[in-house]
């Protein structure tokens, strides 16, 4: 079979994903890019036979000697927005030099592409991958993402503190999202890897089975915890007033702020069935992903 490379791969997703791909196909064709080798994560793929290769979004050179070989690579979006262009523009540029014969990219679900948009500055950069992908004249396989599941842990923060506030704060107004577990993601992108015969040159958008809002994530906490948890979504400025009084960085409160205004905008309320018909099964239920995650 060809070599496939995972990039990512000691991170949440890329690792999932090699890890459900070695399920499907013989692990001495599957390659993980790595930027230590030295690490725990990467020692511990190793170890389960994976092929790594080292390098970085930001080293052109070492992206075009870790790509040689290469027929199709897993392209997992870089996860520091604000240098994801040029990341994303030296990946594209090795692939071409290294002959790669198939990229599948994970992008973001959107509905508001404008410079006025919450998020643009988060889909502007997918939004130029996609373009750079298609005129590399490499087959592609677009895989538009909704928001994980794991954010919702992450904008609303451990059980203690939870129970503490009792209070979800947040400026999503009734704006709902397609969450999308982790697992699901990997789950379904290995299967794609394993074959993507039916995937060539098309736009996936894998969302979530349910559409939930942050007041649903409430009353769904309040069974999990057995304790009334609130719901309040206040105006913009008040919002970052609080969050500032609570010395939270101004990066994350940047970051909280413009993805809860892209909940409210509708971005995310995505109701398109490509996941689950690759999973052949609906996405887990946020009701059992929170019980998971803070019963």
């Amino acid at each position: 079979m060809a070599k496939i490379l995972i990039t990512g791969a000691t991170g949440g997703l890329g690792g999932a994903t090699a890890r459900f791909l070695k399920d499907r196909i013989n692990v001495a064709d599957i390659a993980v890019l790595v930027r230590d080798k030295e690490s725990d994560k990467a020692k511990a793929l190793a170890e389960l036979g994976f092929d790594l290769r080292i390098a970085d979004y930001d080293n052109l050179d070492g992206l075009k000697e870790a790509f040689k070989g290469i027929e199709t690579l897993y392209f997992v979006s870089a996860s520091d927005i604000g240098k994801r262009i040029p990341q994303h523009k030296n990946v594209v540029e090795a692939a071409k030099a290294s002959q790669v014969k198939h990229i599948l990219y994970t992008s973001t679900v959107r509905k508001d592409e404008s410079t006025e948009a919450p998020l643009f500055a988060v889909v502007d950069a997918h939004v130029k991958t996609e373009e750079w992908i298609k005129e590399s004249g490499i087959t592609y396989t677009i895989l538009r993402h909704n928001l994980y599941a794991e954010v919702i842990p992450m904008f609303l923060g451990e059980k203690e503190q939870l129970l503490q506030s009792k209070t979800i704060y947040l400026p999503t107004g009734d704006g709902k999202t397609s969450f999308v577990p982790r697992k699901d993601f990997a789950e379904a992108e290995a299967i794609i890897l394993s074959d993507t015969s039916n995937y060539e040159n098309k736009i996936l958008e894998f969302n979530g089975s349910e559409q939930t809002s942050f007041e649903d994530v409430s009353k769904l906490l309040s069974t999990t915890l057995d304790e009334t948890i609130d719901y309040v979504s206040p105006e913009v400025d008040e919002f970052k007033k609080t969050m500032a009084s609570y010395q939270l960085p101004e990066d994350i409160i940047g970051m909280l702020t413009m993805f809860s205004l892209g909940i409210a905008n509708g971005e995310f309320d995505q109701k398109s069935d490509d996941l689950e018909k690759v999973l052949g099964r609906k996405t887990q239920s946020i009701s059992d992903f929170l019980e998971g995650s803070y019963a």
